[in-house]
């Protein structure tokens, strides 16, 4: 027996044979059994860029009026409890007396010395990794067997979500100023789940499972997990942390989840279950451009975290690298000390970190240029002087007689100075690969050079070779844009405790916004289009929008079930994982509704060869319990849409209403999604529910009428 799983849902694991697992599979009683996996990791200013910021010229900043109430759950790779984030806020009351959870004591962390009234949970789980891996050999792998975190990811991820504000935070000079998480005065408990091996995190389901089992029962109320599985995914009741995030869903705990690192293809997105929220990355204002200065006075400007004066000669990495591919495999054995390469991610299908690792240990150089894609260009924490250079720019570079003298002047920390949001290319999009009328990710938030709190031990870098050790890190990844959101949900668990996972979900995803500070379309790094919402969901985040949304799309254990029943789980199965089956009778009807009319914040219909009806149910939890919401439409492209009725008059007898969108395809299409949306408003709200629709019609020119359908056009 590996784990017992007692506290909020009954099961356990085990190793098995084949056939063992088979017997168990088809007993009686036994929702599912299913292989444990590996997840992965999905690896200051956003704040403020969110509007979320310390201005007290208004009262006391937002942050700092909620969350205290709140407990916070990071299941990731452990905390390192001395970071400044940790410490109490000033006048923090007493721990919550619901709370039942503890610090335990391991290596390296004495639970009397590293919790306190802000993080006031620390636990491990580690039976699953070495079932796996085997005992953790110290002299291979130094990581510590407790909570205290190797590997700085699950420090980074939890002083984001709800760091205490540190005053002096900043890198080597760059980004200084108040780090803080979202919810400032929430609490923290930290269950680590994910270990190092060869200095990446990997969670086993089991020890996952573990994590969310005692989290639930200590009583957290938001769980932010920044880790993942890409597709191929497997069922809902296969998946560790879908089980997980079901029960959580039941109890009234929000979970938060990162979309995954594959992008920029379309239908990489992980963690789709249509209980949580799957967060997608985007950037904020603050770059730091980086100027590369010739002797004729003429200059060319980059992204990177230079921090002293360099000067050298531009060299081609062909003089280097066998067909200028600037990797290991391909170096020719000459040294490019005293030189300032200049590599195209283009040549080869290069990473700037093979890149790097080339430039700085093989060839010695003393700066490296990469150059990307237009819009791609972003600035990374690396071994070696790194400044990356869109292609345009790169061109002109490597047109010059090679040798030419350069200088690399040091980077500067700007702010508003390139189109802000931009879609992180690596962000995972959508659609789902199995629930495709449920649209994911569900929102975007920031997560490209994120400032937070870091294990010192941890050099900043991937590379090894990195000695240098810091307090604060720059991390990119879905790992660190999940936290973001996980902080506004503490806040508005705090604002609102009666709302349901679904209503806090419903009011981030209908008040997100969809324009850059410009007020243009939000672009996608490594293009020149405008995102839809398969990169960023509704949107991305708003936290000041959502505390007052208008109208709320609320769900119940009730409409998953019948989504479950969509799946084809059996009545059994489902009653198994129903936590209150005398209050929620888990019964499939006898005529199933489709995916695309449960009461989602966003409408997908992802085969459209018909015309056909979905509906809504909407509340309104404004501050006027009598309103009047009209409707605008843009309807997806191919695509008449009619909402019926197109006036919504609530009362305080009247708190929720049903609408209908019927869609009628009016053009020949197969496999092409179009997009749209549905705004209510009653002048001030703007409530914006995202449209995704495939056509899928028959060539014929005639277009057909769902039977099924028997609402008014």
């Amino acid at each position: 027996m590996v784990y017992s799983y007692k506290h909020v849902f009954s099961g356990f694991a085990a190793t098995l044979s084949e056939s063992q697992a088979s017997i168990l599979a088809n007993t009686r009683g036994v929702i599912s059994v299913f292989e444990s996996k590996l997840l992965h990791l999905h690896t200051t200013r956003s704040w403020d860029f969110m509007g979320l910021d310390l201005d007290y010229s208004q009262g006391t900043p937002l942050q700092l009026t909620h969350g205290e109430d709140v407990i916070v759950g990071v299941l990731d790779t452990g905390i390192w409890p001395e970071s400044a984030s940790f410490r109490e806020e000033p006048e923090m009351g007493p721990i919550p007396k619901y709370w039942k959870g503890e610090c335990v004591a391991g290596e390296n962390f004495n639970p009397k010395k590293a919790c306190n009234k802000k993080l006031i949970g620390a636990k491990y789980y580690l039976t699953g990794f070495q079932r796996r891996f085997g005992r953790i050999n110290k002299t291979a792998n130094p990581e510590y067997i407790s909570p205290r975190d190797y590997l700085g990811h699950g420090t980074h991820t939890a002083s984001t979500a709800a760091g205490t504000r540190s005053r002096g935070a900043g890198m080597f000079g760059f980004a200084n100023g108040t780090a803080r998480g979202g919810a400032p005065r929430a609490r923290l408990a930290v269950y680590k789940v994910c270990w190092n091996r060869d200095f990446a995190g990997t969670c086993t389901e089991e020890d996952v499972l573990a994590g969310f089992d005692e989290a639930l029962r200590d009583g957290v109320g938001v769980v932010s997990a920044s880790f993942g599985k890409a597709p191929p995914l497997r069922e809902f009741f296969g998946s560790s942390a879908d089980i997980g995030s079901f029960h959580a869903m039941q109890m009234g705990v929000s979970v938060v989840f990162s979309a995954g690192n594959g992008g920029p293809q379309p239908g990489m997105v992980g963690n789709v279950n249509p209980w949580s929220i799957c967060v997608a990355a985007s950037d904020i204002d603050r770059s730091f451009p980086t100027k590369i200065l010739l002797d004729d006075g003429s200059f060319f400007v980059g992204q990177g975290l230079i921090t002293n004066h360099i000067s050298g000669t531009l060299a081609r990495a062909r003089t280097y690298f066998f067909g200028g591919i600037c990797n290991s495999e391909n170096w020719t054995n000459k040294s490019a000390a005293g030189k300032i390469l200049i590599c195209f991610s283009t040549d080869g299908d290069v990473s700037s970190e093979d890149a790097e690792f080339a430039a700085a240990r093989r060839a010695n150089a003393s700066a490296l240029i990469f150059v990307q894609p237009l819009t791609l260009p972003v600035a990374a924490v690396s071994i070696i002087p790194v400044v990356r250079i869109d292609i345009v720019q790169g061109s002109k570079l490597y047109l010059l007689p090679n040798f030419t003298k350069a200088q690399i002047l040091p980077s500067e920390t700007a702010f508003k100075r390139s189109p802000a949001p931009a879609v992180a290319d690596f962000s995972s999009r959508g659609p789902s690969s199995i629930s495709p009328d449920f649209l994911k990710p569900d929102i975007s938030a920031p997560g490209v050079n994120i400032l937070a709190a870091w294990s010192p031990n941890v050099p900043p870098s991937v590379f090894s070779s990195d000695h240098r050790s810091v307090n604060w890190n720059f991390e990119t990844g879905t790992s660190m844009s999940c936290p973001h959101v996980s902080g506004v949900v503490a806040l508005l668990k705090s604002a609102h405790p009666r709302w349901s996972p679904a209503a806090i979900r419903s009011a981030l995803m209908t008040t997100a916004y969809n324009k850059d500070i410009n007020g243009d379309g939000i672009l996608v790094q490594g293009s020149t289009k405008s995102s839809d919402p398969f990169d960023i969901g509704a949107g991305h985040i708003n936290p000041i929008g959502a505390f007052d949304p208008g109208l709320v799309y609320d769900m119940t254990t009730r409409d998953y079930i019948l989504f479950l029943c969509n799946r084809g789980y059996s009545e059994d199965q489902i009653q198994n994982m129903v936590i209150c089956p005398l209050t929620t009778p888990a019964r499939c009807p006898d005529r199933l509704e489709p995916d695309s009319s449960i009461n989602y914040p966003s409408i997908t219909v992802s085969n459209l060869e018909c015309t056909k009806t979905v509906k809504r149910t909407i509340r309104n939890v404004g501050p006027a319990k009598t309103a009047v919401y009209f409707v605008s439409v843009v309807s997806p492209n191919g695509v008449e849409i009619a909402v019926w009725p197109k006036i919504l008059i609530f009362s305080p007898i009247k708190e929720e209403l049903t609408y209908f969108v019927t869609l009628k395809p009016v053009k020949v299409a197969r496999g092409r999604y179009e997009f749209g949306s549905i705004t209510w408003s009653d002048g001030f709200h703007q409530v914006r529910s995202p449209m995704v629709v495939q056509v899928n019609t028959r060539g014929d020119g005639n277009y057909y009428e769902e039977g099924s359908s028997t609402t008014p056009y």
